[in-house]
């Protein structure tokens, strides 16, 4: 997971449907809350999760084609409520291909502390560079969640942004991707915050890696070093 390539057409279906159901087999979701979406560029329009259907009943056939503009191309599903803040990042960010949301336990308890992720272990500094940023609070009313994550996501640009008091969104070159970012952004967490609680409990002092090695880590990992040929 995670080293996936655009696709399209009926793969592009297959490839949202099992992201989504990544989430639910990594535990990043709850309930019916959380959803993945995947671009098809060449026609204009998303796949994404139906509204309250839960993961393990959802099926490939269950997933809501949506136009970039907006329309609903299903007659029977309604798209995820997230749908808005989906649109709006494919709209004003052409290098994705996927985006996903979810509340996972520990990014959510970073959210509502409004604390930034930081960079403390190679693994972090592997997939994301450097801190997973925080947003102040905004409510889901129109563009402001798509707003928020934008401003973030161009200053820092991290995959992975928290929304204050909310959750995370994180986007990828395709719905994989973003899911595994979303994946690492609560393995981050989660790490994260057992390392401050034992380092205070310890009396040790938990600073983050050096920007220099966090900048060294990334750039070995996201280079032709890592991973197979494509």
């Amino acid at each position: 997971m995670g080293e996936g390539l655009p696709v399209s057409g009926k793969n592009l279906r297959l490839a949202v449907w099992e992201a989504n159901l990544y989430l639910w087999k990594n535990r990043l979701v709850y309930g019916t809350q959380g959803n993945v979406s995947g671009l098809d560029r060449k026609k204009k329009e998303i796949l994404i999760k139906p509204s309250g259907v839960p993961y393990e009943k959802l099926k490939p056939d269950h997933l809501v084609r949506v136009k970039l503009s907006g329309q609903s191309l299903s007659k029977d599903w309604k798209p995820s409520v997230d749908t808005v803040h989906h649109l709006y990042l494919y709209n004003h960010l052409r290098e994705i291909g996927g985006v996903c949301h979810t509340h996972s336990c520990f990014v959510t308890v970073f959210a509502i502390l409004g604390l930034p992720v930081p960079a403390l272990s190679t693994g972090h500094a592997d997939v994301f560079g450097e801190e997973i940023p925080v947003t102040p609070y905004v409510d889901n009313s129109a563009e402001a969640i798509g707003q928020a994550f934008l401003r973030a996501y161009r200053e820092t640009s991290c995959p992975a942004i928290m929304l204050g008091r909310h959750g995370l969104f994180t986007v990828g070159e395709n719905a994989e991707k973003a899911a595994f970012h979303a994946l690492m952004a609560e393995y981050c967490a989660e790490t994260s915050f057992y390392t401050m609680v034992l380092g205070r409990i310890l009396g040790q002092t938990v600073t983050p890696m050096s920007s220099v090695e966090i900048r060294k880590w990334y750039e070995r990992y996201h280079s032709e070093r890592y991973g197979q040929k494509r």
